[in-house]
């Protein structure tokens, strides 16, 4: 979380900083690709990410309110580990506000953002309402969808787990093109498939 800011000028030019904490675990992404998991963690990790989510696209009013956000960019890059293996959101810079009081929503230019492996369905087929606020809080859950399919795969259920992989890997290349996700996800109406020994578990 926010610590602290600061403003400094070094060889005529000014730089902005910002202090936030420091998370070793790197990114879930990072930490996926190295650990395996227990329920407990998996959990953990899941509920936290959606509690973060929530708080971000409910906007608090009062003198220490803020804006409802849309985050536009949930995967599991953008998501740090913190030292307790809950998590938080991280890298706000496709986010968008809203505010019910001005109903303002500023999107940009280009509604078609974000890393196209967790692209929603309504952004690849470019059917997307672009002047709903609710529309891009329901991207970021198809998104946490997809993170939370990365989080189960990695969890240990009955001895067994898989290797890391992201969304989609065996249907598109490493690194897909718009046309690719439109077809797996639009055309074919893919979804990652869950793995048969998760539904034996009680959890």
């Amino acid at each position: 979380g926010f610590i602290a800011s600061d403003m400094t000028s070094r060889n005529s030019s000014t730089q902005l900083w910002l202090i936030t904490h420091y998370h070793e675990n790197g990114s879930l992404y990072d930490f996926l690709q190295r650990t395996a998991l227990d329920v407990d963690t998996c959990l953990g990790l899941a509920s936290s990410i959606i509690c973060g989510l929530v708080h971000l696209h409910v906007e608090i009013f009062g003198t220490q309110g803020k804006p409802a956000i849309a985050h536009r960019d949930l995967k599991s890059r953008n998501i740090l580990v913190k030292s307790n293996r809950q998590c938080c959101i991280a890298d706000l810079g496709l986010a968008v506000m809203h505010s019910q009081g001005s109903d303002y929503l500023d999107i940009g230019n280009n509604p078609r953002v974000g890393t196209k492996r967790y692209m929603a369905p309504e952004v690849l087929s470019e059917q997307i309402r672009t002047d709903c606020f609710e529309s891009y809080k329901k991207t970021d859950i198809w998104a946490y969808g997809l993170v939370l399919w990365e989080i189960t795969r990695r969890t240990v259920v009955n001895g067994i787990v898989e290797e890391y992989r992201p969304p989609f890997f065996d249907a598109v290349p490493s690194d897909p093109s718009f046309e690719d996700m439109k077809k797996v996800v639009c055309v074919d109406q893919q979804t990652p498939a869950i793995p048969n020994r998760l539904f034996s578990d009680s959890v």
